[in-house]
């Protein structure tokens, strides 16, 4: 005998298709119709095809923004992963000062990101800010407003700052996951603190690891707000990321034609590096299985 299927169950997820549908796939639609036309005015587009996508790929100004955004989440992910396991290696196990160092990491994850950008805006000015007047009566020339070294370094320890807590977070929860039985076989073997780290707590933290690359890769690939508050994209265009141009050419420069299919094409890079990881978990998975 059949077994009955009820179908008003889909009435309950109807709220959240139409959601998704007015906040993700009709804009996405608008941009792929924005990047195959152009358009004069008075609401007139006509059929370019695939020109603007052309234009972008021969464009020296994307890919020196793509080098800029790629150089920027690989410092990223290379300051952040290894920080995050070192300050989660060092973390109380249990007891008050446990709970009280989970609160006190996730303090900079509740900041909002404009917010983020002002603090260090002033803290990094020469003239009003603890951090720039400091390095001043030290002697040392810093100005990240004129100078792309000290630009470049304040946006990435901004970001150290703002987003190490997640990783050491995830990777915290990685290793409270870990069996005491794993501890007191290596205690009995005599095994060394980095054996420990290499054979037990390394493997254990691999999955939440993959996710906070995943998670860390995405959001510096796709950050605009921070560093478009401290530094403009400045000085010139060294700090100009690959979101910071796309807001220019769609908002500054009013190219719609180009900026949709930059858009686009940002958006597949994005999708496919986010597919590899993803991949790459998914066979962890597998062979932890």
């Amino acid at each position: 005998m059949d077994k009955t299927v009820n179908q008003k169950a889909w009435f309950l997820v109807l709220p959240v298709l139409i959601l998704v549908a007015f906040s993700a796939v009709i804009p996405l639609m608008t941009v792929v119709n924005y990047s195959v036309q152009d358009t004069f005015g008075n609401n007139e587009f006509f059929w370019t095809g695939l020109e603007w996508f052309e234009e972008m790929l021969n464009d020296d100004r994307m890919w020196g923004a793509l080098g800029r955004q790629l150089m920027f989440s690989g410092i990223i992910l290379l300051i952040q992963i290894p920080l995050g396991v070192f300050v989660a290696l060092n973390m109380p196990k249990k007891g008050f000062w446990a709970s009280f160092c989970l609160v006190f990491m996730s303090l900079p994850l509740l900041i909002p990101w404009n917010v983020v950008g002002t603090i260090w805006q002033v803290f990094g000015r020469v003239d009003i800010g603890l951090l720039g007047h400091t390095l001043a009566a030290l002697g040392i020339d810093y100005n990240y407003t004129n100078d792309p070294f000290d630009a470049w370094v304040t946006i990435i320890v901004m970001d150290v700052w703002h987003w190490t807590s997640l990783v050491a977070l995830l990777a915290y929860a990685g290793l409270q996951s870990i069996p005491d039985a794993y501890y007191q076989a290596a205690k009995i073997d005599q095994a060394s603190r980095w054996k420990v780290f290499r054979f037990i707590e390394l493997p254990k933290m691999m999955g939440v690891l993959m996710i906070a690359i995943l998670l860390r890769f995405m959001d510096s690939f796709m950050i605009y707000t921070e560093p478009f508050v401290v530094t403009g994209g400045g000085p010139g265009s060294t700090t100009t990321l690959l979101s910071i141009d796309l807001v220019k050419m769609a908002l500054g420069q009013f190219d719609l034609g180009p900026a949709a299919a930059f858009s686009l094409m940002y958006f597949l890079v994005i999708l496919l590096i986010s597919w590899v990881f993803y991949t790459v978990m998914i066979n962890l998975d597998k062979r932890e299985g």
